[in-house]
């Protein structure tokens, strides 16, 4: 029986969960969430995840949510076919993969997350960039990136020199944040930069991205 994703490709935590999908070969189907109309907080949605989140997996009896977790549990599941994103024959590299994981939870995602809402959320709902939240978190996110530039000069991915999950979770807010003005923080660190052209260009994540219009599809 084939997985059940619950979600819309332009949504950054699906997308996240539909290039895990691909990258591990996983037959599946995508099941349209209309979150314009509302769909996600009527009591059918609800049942699956009582947050009224996308995305929710659904594979035979077990409802997941929460986008890592569910790209965890995919990656889990499916350890043996498509690429190992989770390096789990190898009980170091495995505790390095989980560490990125945290860290892009951690770290990351708090500072990128705002930006992109500013500038493809807000004026969904008519509001104008609010530049003083997108300059404090262009801050965070250059502290954090002096970082990963670090890292990356040492090894070509997060976790050492294999792609992994930990890359992987990065893709969804990075894809929207390179479209803003401010790309020039990704381009102007070398490896940072590298790191990004590489695992966006990855076969997986490209097949994702052409679903992912935030900004375009109300107006569709």
């Amino acid at each position: 029986m084939a997985l059940k994703l619950h979600g819309v490709a332009m949504s950054t935590c699906t997308a996240r969960v539909l290039t895990c999908l691909h990258e591990k070969e996983a037959d599946f189907e995508l099941v349209p969430v209309n979150l314009f109309a509302g769909e996600h907080k009527q009591p059918a949605f609800l049942a699956k995840n009582p947050f009224g989140q996308i995305p929710v997996l659904e594979d035979g009896d077990l409802t997941l949510f929460e986008s890592r977790a569910i790209s965890a549990y995919v990656a889990e599941k499916f350890k043996e076919t498509g690429y190992d994103l989770i390096r789990h024959q190898n009980p170091k590299e495995a505790a390095q993969v989980k560490v990125w994981m945290e860290v892009e939870s951690q770290q990351y995602h708090p500072a990128i997350s705002p930006i992109v809402y500013q500038f493809f959320v807000a004026p969904l709902h008519g509001k104008t960039p609010d530049e003083a939240i997108i300059n404090e978190n262009l801050e965070k996110l250059g502290k954090v990136l002096d970082i990963y530039e670090e890292k990356l000069s040492r090894s070509k991915y997060l976790a050492g020199d294999f792609y992994s999950l930990a890359d992987l979770f990065h893709l969804s807010y990075t894809y929207y944040f390179m479209k803003t003005p401010r790309a020039n923080l990704i381009n102007d660190r070398p490896h940072v930069k590298a790191w990004w052209e590489d695992i966006s260009s990855r076969p997986a994540f490209l097949k994702v991205a052409s679903g992912m219009n935030f900004g375009e599809e109300k107006k569709d």
